[in-house]
């Protein structure tokens, strides 16, 4: 599309006739990413309430569709990425945010343990000890016991600036540290409320122990996991107390985001999230 192409096209964005809006709207999405700065700046020059809504609605899609196809690409390429997937959930909310902060952050966090665990032996519960010390008392992250239904809990760029979040989000930090230190620590689907297992790195199908991060790092025996499934009537299955795979990690922090979003009754977000749920299922 040439630049008079697509100047006439924005010059259209007014038009009352909505069929004609709609075909230009379609040829705006399709060009991608690329004309959102464009139509940014056709945003700030523009006085018309209805130009700068379709405009937002237009930005929008093109971002939606770009989110949507990452993780299409992340599931089938790069599900070994946790923190990748993170960031393309992030991308929904926060399509400009300074990624480069995520990552110096939890480097931050992984220099900070690794100081620590350099020139001593330590057991796991040690280093676990070790981990809650820096990324609970020094770092203070934590539940957000006030507010705990916010969307905001499950984007892990506003958990590390707040440093607030929700079990799931706190797990998948303190995991990313964790395993960047090389400790065999994973996270567990549980019911009701997402914990880590400390594997054993000699037989590792064994747990040796389980981390409530919620909870501030609270170390958990299998006896305590399995009294907390029958009290939800459920059985005790690796489903619940095994490491599970990255995609449920996930679609667990959509699920999440839906529940989120009809609590503050955001129903256009809360459809959104339910198609990219529907992509990774």
């Amino acid at each position: 599309m040439t630049n008079n192409e697509f100047t006439a096209l924005v010059s259209l964005l007014d038009d009352p006739d909505y069929a004609i809006f709609q075909q230009i709207e379609h040829k705006l999405i399709t060009c991608g990413p690329d004309v959102i700065p464009v139509l940014e700046q056709t945003w700030e020059e523009s006085f018309d309430p209805l130009a700068q809504s379709r405009i937002e609605n237009i930005i929008h899609k093109i971002q939606f569709d770009e989110v949507k196809n990452e993780l299409q690409i992340w599931q089938l390429n790069n599900a070994d990425d946790l923190l990748d997937g993170l960031m393309i959930i992030n991308r929904y909310q926060y399509p400009n945010m300074n990624e480069d902060q995520v990552y110096y952050q939890l480097a931050e966090l992984r220099s900070a343990a690794w100081t620590g665990m350099m020139y001593d032996i330590m057991s796991p519960v040690e280093k676990v000890r070790l981990l809650n010390n820096i990324i609970f008392r020094e770092f203070g992250l934590s539940g957000n016991t006030s507010n705990y239904h916010d969307p905001q809990n499950s984007f892990i760029n506003q958990v590390l600036e707040t440093k607030k979040g929700n079990p799931i989000s706190l797990a998948c930090i303190y995991a990313l540290v964790a395993q960047k230190l090389d400790l065999p620590i994973y996270g567990v689907n549980l019911p009701k409320h997402f914990v880590l297992a400390y594997m054993d790195e000699s037989e590792p199908s064994k747990t040796l122990f389980y981390i409530n991060v919620f909870n501030r790092g609270q170390i958990m025996q299998e006896e305590d996991i399995q009294a907390f499934l029958r009290q939800l009537n459920l059985p005790i299955s690796p489903e619940y107390t095994h490491p599970c795979d990255n995609p449920a990690i996930i679609k667990r922090i959509l699920r999440n985001l839906i529940s989120a979003y009809e609590h503050v009754d955001n129903m256009t977000k809360r459809n959104d999230i339910a198609l990219l749920l529907e992509l990774i299922q």
